[in-house]
């Protein structure tokens, strides 16, 4: 089979835990470029926690998804060109869950991070993103727009019963885990492999033609998607059986690995 599209997330998965790409990494991505193989970064970060590495990687005639599937960037044009959001409505309803289910909860307005709260799981944040923290006394009455969309965020074992719970109380969003911290809530019908099947078809790319590759809850619809389901070694521990091969680790080049064995070959 050839491939003509390679989907990578990026945290856990392209990058290493230093959140840097490793020169393996680097290495053979510009080896299956030359091959003519279309890279697409597809994560839970916002645009802007984005961009750098796209140029790292010279995606410059690429196209690229964030916030899960909500926005897709064309990267040549310097333009969205999908965009859907949670309404302003939604987001309360969400904050109003996030009180009753005593979760911190964030949201992304004018480039910065929302929320009412501090915790160490909205530092991560903070610190994956290099985004600023735009602290409010009031969630609500700062968020009167619609926003791409919000992130629970709690201590593991507990968030995974919060997520079992929301997913039956908001069966009207879409609900993934992106860390065993991050619990990510965006519209309906908005993830990964929605945002892929656009871009392939803009593309006249074949689901059989595409790898997808990832580690966490929110990349299992892109990896259920593609003809080649790839988890790296530090998947979920849940959701190894739900890929069709398990490479190297984020820290081995898992990617690299991906790219020798299934592109080059």
């Amino acid at each position: 089979m050839k491939y003509k599209m390679l989907v990578l997330d990026m945290d856990d998965t392209l990058l290493t835990d230093d959140h840097t790409i490793s020169n393996e990494n680097k290495e053979m991505l510009a080896l299956a470029k030359e091959k003519g193989v279309y890279i697409i970064l597809a994560s839970g970060r916002p645009t802007p926690a984005m961009v750098n590495y796209a140029r790292e990687l010279g995606l410059d005639n690429s196209y690229m998804i964030s916030y899960n599937g909500a926005v897709i960037t064309d990267l040549k044009e310097d333009k969205v060109i999908f965009e859907q959001m949670l309404t302003k409505e939604q987001i309360h309803e969400l904050y109003d869950y996030s009180v009753k289910s005593k979760t911190d909860i964030i949201t992304y307005l004018d480039g910065k991070v929302v929320s009412e709260t501090d915790s160490k799981y909205i530092d991560i944040e903070l610190n994956i993103t290099g985004l600023e923290h735009n602290k409010v006394t009031s969630f609500k009455e700062t968020v009167q727009t619609a926003a791409v969309k919000c992130i629970l965020l709690e201590e593991p074992s507990y968030l995974v019963e919060v997520e079992k719970d929301l997913k039956r109380a908001m069966p009207h969003l879409s609900v993934s885990m992106s860390k065993p911290f991050f619990l990510e809530v965006a519209q309906h019908g908005i993830d990964k492999a929605a945002s892929i099947k656009i871009i392939a078809q803009k593309l006249g790319i074949l689901q059989s033609e595409i790898i997808a590759v990832g580690n966490a809850g929110n990349d299992l619809t892109m990896i259920e998607y593609a003809g080649l389901g790839v988890w790296v070694a530090n998947v979920t521990p849940e959701l190894k059986d739900k890929a069709d091969v398990i490479v190297a680790s984020n820290n081995d080049h898992g990617v690299a690995e991906v790219i020798k064995r299934f592109i080059l070959n």
